[in-house]
């Protein structure tokens, strides 16, 4: 009956055609392309908690006193959404667990993502014809910090209550529009009793229908495009060399979702994260003190609070301060992150297809003007605990605040020409040259070291050295003969260490012959 079935839908929809191409893809084995899995697992382990906390949540700013069994909150005046958290912490099996892996999930999901696209980036992964894909993967950061915000926004304590009340005056700073935005999503001004239900809507539908949507649209393109992959082990532009999705990465990839999950449960159960029930419901007239938003919103905060107090005053109209740093910035980021393909395009002129990955060192200013770039936003970062600092320091607030203003500038500044520098030295182009060199490490059999120095032309590969079983005598002259050739033959100067290793030491009883092209 089952192969009848089977039979059926393969004559329809040619499910063997399609399937056994699909099992036959082939993934690389780079360790760099599992942080991308990592995000996926992530996602899944948040729907699934998620699913979980949905059925005991309870999205309402309704005012209730508070009669659980939380004994120092008792007899308070708590919202339904505070209330319930509480309760679904410490009254529903497992559900603290579940509230904590939900959170922990987020925060893996978000830094996943953030990895994956620097490791796109700094590799060059981005280049045609994945344009797409990276629009999409940008697109995902931004509605995955748009959805942990409403995440953590949800309980109604006092952290994410501040943190609501800071995104509806950032909404009004929009100019004309702001006041407009702020109204229809809040439902008259703050806080209104609309928020919370509205933001659960948004937090466990709309987003994460358009999240996995855009997941499955990245995978289909990984898929139709083929994978990436690093040169050497016989990688070419045209091929792709690792294991067939069907068993090898099956087997592995799904056992690194279980790997995902137990790390995430285990953060769940041993390391405490929101602990709601010490901040207290939310009070407009509260403030808490020493507490950041979850990481990925520090570059928001901090650039909140290191912005000074400048306004632009239009006929009719203001600009106020949180308009830069809250609006201007982020949308200044993700546009030129989604327009970085191209605008690398028209610089280089390069509009070939590329499937070989670049070593970041091998281009040296687009890597030096990543981690610049990198340094501006974990200045920012930084910013974002200038209470605790200025505190912990002894020192003003104001010292720390103009710190972080001049370092925002000087830290990039100085990261770029390090880099640069870094990357040069790597690759062994002094002045960026296209002409390398080759460092070749040997040992002898005394165990002593030495470097030689081969000079190669642009696109050759490394020397690689044969092994030559040497014994008693004749080892001994292959290395007198090892080391008038290191002095007198054009592979340059050989730095000798202990042990008296020369350019042809062993690996046990032999030498290593190096290739007469390289002599």
């Amino acid at each position: 009956m089952i192969d009848a079935v089977y039979g059926w839908l393969d004559d329809r929809l040619n499910i063997s055609g399609s399937g056994r191409k699909l099992v036959n893809k082939i993934f690389p084995d780079h360790w760099s392309f599992m942080l991308g899995e990592i995000a996926l697992y992530s996602f899944v382990i948040l729907l699934a908690t998620g699913v979980f906390l949905s059925l005991y949540f309870i999205p309402s700013s309704k005012q209730i006193v508070y009669t659980g069994s939380y004994v120092p909150l008792r007899g308070l005046h708590v919202s339904e959404a505070y209330a319930s958290t509480i309760a679904l912490s410490f009254n529903v099996r497992a559900g603290l667990l579940m509230r904590q892996m939900h959170h922990w999930s987020a925060n893996i999901f978000l830094g996943a993502i953030v990895v994956h696209m620097c490791r796109v980036f700094f590799t060059s992964g981005f280049r045609r014809p994945r344009e797409l894909n990276w629009i999409i993967g940008v697109n995902l950061l931004i509605l995955a910090i748009f959805n942990g915000f409403l995440g953590y926004s949800l309980p109604d304590d006092l952290i994410s209550g501040t943190g609501i009340r800071i995104s509806f005056s950032i909404l009004e700073s929009i100019p004309f529009v702001g006041s407009y935005l702020a109204t229809f999503l809040f439902g008259g001004q703050f806080p209104g009793s609309a928020i919370i239900p509205r933001f659960f809507i948004i937090h466990v539908l709309i987003l994460p229908a358009i999240i996995a949507g855009l997941l499955g649209a990245h995978l289909a393109l990984i898929v139709r495009n083929k994978h990436t992959q690093f040169r050497g082990r016989g990688a070419t532009e045209k091929n792709v060399v690792g294991a067939p999705l069907w068993p090898t990465f099956f087997a592995k990839t799904n056992g690194f979702l279980f790997l995902v999950a137990a790390v995430t449960a285990i953060l769940g159960a041993a390391v405490q994260i929101n602990p709601i029930w010490l901040y207290g419901p939310y009070v407009p007239y509260h403030v808490s003190y020493a507490v950041q938003p979850d990481w990925y919103m520090g570059w928001l905060d901090g650039a909140l609070r290191i912005m000074p107090s400048w306004e632009i005053h239009l006929p009719g109209h203001m600009v106020p301060n949180a308009f830069f740093p809250a609006i201007l910035l982020p949308g200044v980021t993700f546009t030129l992150l989604m327009a970085w393909p191209f605008v690398e395009q028209r610089i280089t002129g390069d509009r070939l297809e590329h499937h070989l990955l670049e070593r970041p060192r091998d281009r040296p200013h687009h890597t030096a003007l990543g981690a610049a770039t990198l340094s501006f936003y974990f200045v920012l970062f930084g910013a974002s605990a200038t209470d605790v600092l200025a505190n912990y320091l002894s020192v003003s607030l104001n010292f720390v605040l103009w710190f972080f203003r001049i370092a925002i500038f000087v830290v990039p500044l100085v990261i770029y020409p390090m880099t640069l520098k870094i990357c040069r030295e790597l690759q062994h182009t002094p002045g960026g040259g296209k002409t390398k060199r080759h460092n070749i490490v040997l040992r002898s059999p005394e165990g002593g070291y030495s470097t030689v120095v081969s000079q190669a032309r642009p696109g050759d590969e490394p020397p690689v050295l044969e092994p030559v079983p040497l014994d008693g005598p004749e080892l001994v002259g292959a290395m007198a003969t090892g080391a008038d050739r290191r002095s007198s033959g054009p592979l340059g100067a050989a730095a000798t260490g202990q042990g008296g290793g020369v350019a042809g030491a062993s690996r046990a009883r032999g030498v290593f012959r190096i290739p007469r092209s390289y002599r």
